[in-house]
């Protein structure tokens, strides 16, 4: 390394961010980005380990040590290299990315871990500042044609290696543009759709066909498909007063206030607005916090995250030893921005009144009632209601963000026949491969609802397994 003893010299300074106060006032990225300097100081924090865990941390096995050398020696363009060479969107990852890697460096042991994550945006930003990513359309086109249904992370990802390598390749998207949930349920604040689009046009100019607003039902014509249409079915909380207007699943909420953010405008009758009102988010995940941030850039008058799980430890529990990543606390920048967070909760109830009759103009002519109340009750370790411990919660508008269950199956999977596994997910063989020959799954609808790095891992297999199909042999990374 070019510094042996750079992590006794340098102390970790992790992400900064800009006042609360201002953020919350627009969707604009709350991080401040680091000089060159900074980055360098940080890297020089990376040690000469025998063994780099943070590579075997990271889903998608980035050079970390590498380019942490080239950063402190001011080696730029070649650590860019490097990172291009195993990440085809560092700069999400560099975003939004919980860091396994980070869990798993050495120094981390018995000191605070190398920013590997901020090291990781720095050296992307550098290179687009610096025009050093530009198109680089195959050379030689092998003439197979490639169908990639579903443009989240990991149908980029497959989509990315497989036209590196010669063939046609064509993105499915449903939604009118491209990027999944990364366009769609990140907010603005976390992930601008601009970081996306710069991307995506190069990956344009490199040859691939991108068709939006298609749900497609046909896969005909095509040499190899990938499934990648993630996970969308959300798990739902099926108690008494379910039905009451106000009581919406997360990504509705996300997905409608990112379109807004773009400058979309939403029908009166459709609109979810947490303005003026008060907010309770069921469920204590990154969805939540994106929840919660959202509505404190709305307006909401109180905000309150609750969660059936016990509250983590701040610490590392002892059964989750390093390299493993651990379950800690973790406290978001939206959690920073106000708002209440209660852990060993269980709803037991909604409650509502009747909405006057201008409500129900107001609601599109919907009947019924509008949420108010939550009736909730503390639970122990072992999620039994504890005794004597009912309260409720006031509520105007409540959001559930529990997670999902499996893709879609309706339309194109039950059409073609894929098989599925006990979980409601796409069912593959070792070589991504689904039931159907030459039809390949990857990310959340073959292993379910994930993180995104595990995503474009998922999407960078499944690329060199249907270019082993395609080809007899396959020249990709594997991951």
């Amino acid at each position: 390394m070019g510094d042996p003893r750079g992590f006794l010299k340098m102390k970790r300074e992790g992400g900064k961010y800009r006042p609360a106060c201002e953020r919350v006032k627009d969707y604009e990225d709350v991080g401040i980005p680091r000089t060159n300097k900074q980055s360098q100081e940080q890297a020089s924090r990376c040690m000469d380990c025998g063994t780099p865990f943070c590579n075997w941390g990271c889903p998608i096995g980035n050079y970390i040590p590498e380019w942490n050398d080239l950063v402190f020696n001011r080696q730029w363009e070649r650590a860019a290299e490097l990172l291009e060479a195993t990440n085809i969107l560092p700069e999400v990852t560099g975003r939004i990315c919980p860091a396994p890697c980070e869990y798993a460096c050495v120094l981390g042991i018995n000191s605070d871990p190398v920013t590997i994550r901020e090291n990781e945006l720095a050296i992307v930003e550098y290179a687009f500042g610096h025009e050093l990513i530009a198109p680089r359309p195959p050379k030689k086109r092998t003439g197979y044609k490639v169908a990639v249904v579903g443009s989240g992370p990991a149908g980029l990802s497959c989509a990315v290696w497989l036209n590196r390598t010669g063939h046609n390749v064509t993105v499915f998207e449903k939604d009118d543009k491209v990027g999944g949930i990364m366009r769609y349920g990140i907010p603005d604040f976390k992930l601008e759709k601009k970081i996306l689009d710069r991307r995506i046009n190069i990956w344009q100019a490199e040859g691939i066909e991108f068709k939006t607003g298609i749900n497609i039902e046909t896969i005909s014509g095509f040499d190899a498909v990938c499934l990648a249409g993630g996970s969308r079915i959300p798990r739902d909380l099926k108690i008494e007063g379910r039905e009451l207007e106000g009581i919406y699943f997360a990504m509705e909420y996300l997905v409608q206030s990112n379109r807004m953010v773009a400058g979309e405008k939403i029908p009166a009758g459709k609109l979810i607005d947490a303005k003026g009102k008060k907010v309770v988010v069921i469920g204590g995940g990154d969805t939540g916090s994106d929840c919660v941030g959202t509505a404190h850039r709305q307006g909401a008058s109180c905000v309150v995250q609750i969660e059936l799980l016990p509250m983590p430890t701040e610490r590392r529990p002892e059964d989750q030893p390093w390299p493993k990543y651990p379950m800690i606390l973790k406290t978001s920048t939206s959690h920073e921005e106000g708002g209440e967070r209660k852990w060993s909760i269980l709803t037991k109830a909604f409650k509502g009144q009747a909405l006057p009759a201008h409500a129900y103009r107001q609601a599109g002519g919907r009947q019924g009632a509008r949420v108010k109340m939550l009736s909730c009750v503390k639970v122990d370790a072992s999620l039994k209601e504890m005794p004597g411990t009912e309260f409720e919660i006031e509520a105007d508008l409540v959001l559930l963000a529990l997670g999902y269950l499996y893709p879609e199956k309706k339309g194109l999977l039950e059409k073609i026949g894929v098989e599925f596994d006990g979980r409601g997910n796409v069912n593959t063989d070792d070589n991504y491969m689904t039931s159907v020959k030459g039809v390949f799954s990857a990310g959340d609808m073959r292993r379910g609802q994930s993180l995104i790095v595990w995503a474009i891992q998922e999407g960078g297999c499944a690329a060199y397994n249907m270019d082993k199909y395609l080809m007899g042999e396959s020249y990709l990374p594997v991951f």
